[in-house]
């Protein structure tokens, strides 16, 4: 375990493909605080660090399920309930008329879920990260692949080595 000034190490890599291999070796070597940053997307990371999928699509879920009862339930009580009126012999309460409304409410509190659960679940908004500090990580966005593996990670004391011989270069203390 680093001393609490240290917020990591990172490593850059080469191309995708031997930052992919470093993740795999990462995730191997056991190594669980570790993250990949890349200019773009690699396909097959996430297996390679041994990610699990995604909670959003069940608070979406959760959110379209949420807006359908409470429409539902909503229109059925205004009109069934609180102001029941017998309109030309029709029923009280009919889903056919109250499918649009449904349709609406189910829509928008599922990308409210989206946004939200994606907000939270990556917390967001994170104006400031450790790695603002080191110069060389600016090139991320353009043409750079880095490693890093956090202080808090129970094997950090080997991880410079590890680095090292998984092919990382200009390998940099990143202080908290």
């Amino acid at each position: 375990m680093a001393d609490r000034r240290t917020w990591g190490l990172l490593a850059e890599f080469e191309n995708p493909a031997t930052l992919l291999h470093a993740a795999e070796r990462a995730r191997d070597a056991g190594y669980k605080n570790f993250e990949t940053w890349t200019p773009f997307p690699i396909h097959g990371m996430d297996r390679a660090m041994g990610l699990k999928g995604s909670k959003v699509g069940w608070i979406v879920l959760g959110g379209g399920l949420t807006g359908l009862a409470g429409a539902l339930l909503l229109q059925w009580w205004t009109s069934a309930v609180a102001y029941p009126m017998v309109i030309g012999g029709k029923p009280y309460f009919a889903w056919e008329w109250a499918t649009p409304v449904t349709f609406e409410l189910s829509i928008l509190l599922s990308a409210f879920g989206a946004v939200f659960g994606m907000f939270a679940l990556n917390r967001l908004p994170r104006p400031y990260h450790p790695l603002d500090r080191i110069p060389r990580f600016r090139k991320v966005t353009d043409d750079a692949f880095f490693l890093t593996i956090e202080a808090t990670d129970p094997k950090f004391a080997q991880a410079r080595e590890f680095l090292e011989q998984a092919g990382g270069r200009n390998i940099t203390e990143v202080p908290a």
